[in-house]
C-alpha cells in the first residue's frame, strides 16, 4: 500500500450469507465491526472514518433446502449499495478496510472492482466458499458461495448484478491458508482443475508465508490487471486462538504466520483494499479473540 494512501473504515455489518447459528436466531457476525472499533481499530491504523452501509434485514421468509441462496434479493440490493461505497473510496485513491459481517459481502467489493476494470483477489480462508449448483446440492448460504458467485457461478439474480458477470476471472483468484484436510474436498479438486492457487496451511509452513505472499503479489503485476483486493475470513486461524466463528475447523494458523501473510499482500502498491468477516462477537463474551483479531489487522499494516 502506498503510504501516501488514507486507510479508510468502512463497516459492512451483514450477516445475510449464514445460516442462522439455531433456530429462531440470526448470526452474531454483524456485531464483527463494533467489536474491532471497540478495541479502536480505527485510531490504531490512523484511518478515516468511513460510515456504516446498513443491511437489510435478516429475513429467510419461507425459504427451503433447494430454493437457491436465501436473502437473494436483500444480497443483490447490498452488494450494490456496498460497492457504491468501495467503488468512490477506490476511485477518490483512499484504501477501504471493510469491516463485515459475513463473507457475502466480498460481493460488494468484486462488484466494485469490476465497474472499475479488472482486479484479483487473494482469499485468506479456511474453506474457499467455492461451493455452487455445479459442486453441491447444498446451495443457500451466499457466505460459504461468494467467490463461486464471484466468478460467475449460480443463480444470475448474484452472479450477473448490472450485467457485469463474472466478476472476477478464475485465474485472477488466489487462496491462501485453507485446511490441508480440505485439498480433497469436491471444491479443492475443482479448483485445481481450473489452475487456481490454492496454497494450504502445510504449504504455507513449507515455504514460508512472506515468501508465498510476496509471490502472490507480483503475480498480479501484468498489463490489463489494475491491482487486487484481499478479503479475510478469521476462521483462517486456529480455533485455539480464535473459537468465534461459526465452522470452527482444526489446524488453521497461528496470529503470527498471519501477519507473515498479510503484511506483503496490504503493503503491495497493487493491494486496492482489504476485508475482514465471519468473527462472531456473539461467541466471544470476554472479547480476547476480538482483541487478538485486531491485533493481527493492525500488525499487518504496520511498516516492517
Amino acid at each position: 500500500m502506498d503510504p501516501m494512501r488514507n486507510i479508510v473504515v468502512v463497516d459492512a455489518p451483514s450477516n445475510l450469507g449464514l445460516r442462522p447459528p439455531a433456530p429462531g436466531t440470526v448470526p452474531g457476525c454483524y456485531k464483527l465491526a463494533g467489536a474491532l472499533r471497540e478495541q479502536r481499530i480505527v485510531q490504531r491504523l490512523g484511518a478515516l472514518e468511513g460510515g456504516v452501509v446498513v443491511p437489510p434485514r435478516y429475513d429467510r421468509g419461507d425459504w427451503q433446502e433447494g430454493d437457491g441462496v436465501f436473502n437473494a434479493a436483500a444480497l443483490a440490493a447490498y452488494t450494490r449499495r456496498l460497492a457504491d461505497r468501495v467503488e468512490h473510496h477506490v476511485r477518490a485513491g483512499d484504501f477501504p478496510v471493510v469491516l463485515g459481517g459475513d463473507c457475502s459481502i466480498q460481493l460488494g467489493a468484486s462488484l466494485a472492482l469490476r465497474r472499475l476494470g479488472r482486479y484479483g483477489l487473494v482469499a485468506v480462508d479456511a474453506s474457499p466458499d467455492f461451493r455452487h449448483p455445479g459442486n453441491s446440492d447444498r446451495i443457500g448460504a451466499a457466505g460459504g458461495e461468494e467467490v463461486a458467485l464471484a466468478t460467475g457461478r449460480g443463480q444470475e439474480d448474484l452472479t450477473d448484478l448490472e450485467g457485469l458477470k463474472p466478476y472476477l476471472r478464475d485465474e485472477d483468484v488466489r487462496f491462501f491458508g485453507i485446511r490441508d484436510a480440505f485439498r480433497d474436498d469436491e471444491d479443492c479438486r475443482e479448483l485445481a482443475a481450473l489452475k487456481v492457487p490454492v496454497v494450504t496451511v502445510g504449504d504455507l509452513r513449507e515455504w514460508g508465508a512472506d515468501a508465498l505472499a510476496r509471490a502472490a503479489a507480483q503475480s498480479f503485476a501484468f498489463p490489463g490487471l489494475a491491482g487486487f483486493w484481499v478479503h479475510l475470513d478469521a476462521d483462517v486461524l486456529d480455533p485455539g486462538v480464535m473459537p468465534a466463528v461459526d465452522s470452527p475447523d482444526a489446524d488453521g494458523l497461528q496470529p503470527g504466520e498471519l501477519v507473515d501473510l498479510l503484511r506483503p499482500l496490504l503493503s503491495s502498491p497493487l493491494c486496492v483494499g482489504f476485508n475482514v468477516t465471519i468473527y462472531d462477537p456473539d461467541l466471544d463474551p470476554d472479547g480476547t479473540a476480538g482483541a487478538l483479531l485486531t491485533d493481527i489487522v493492525v500488525n499487518a499494516f504496520a511498516r516492517s
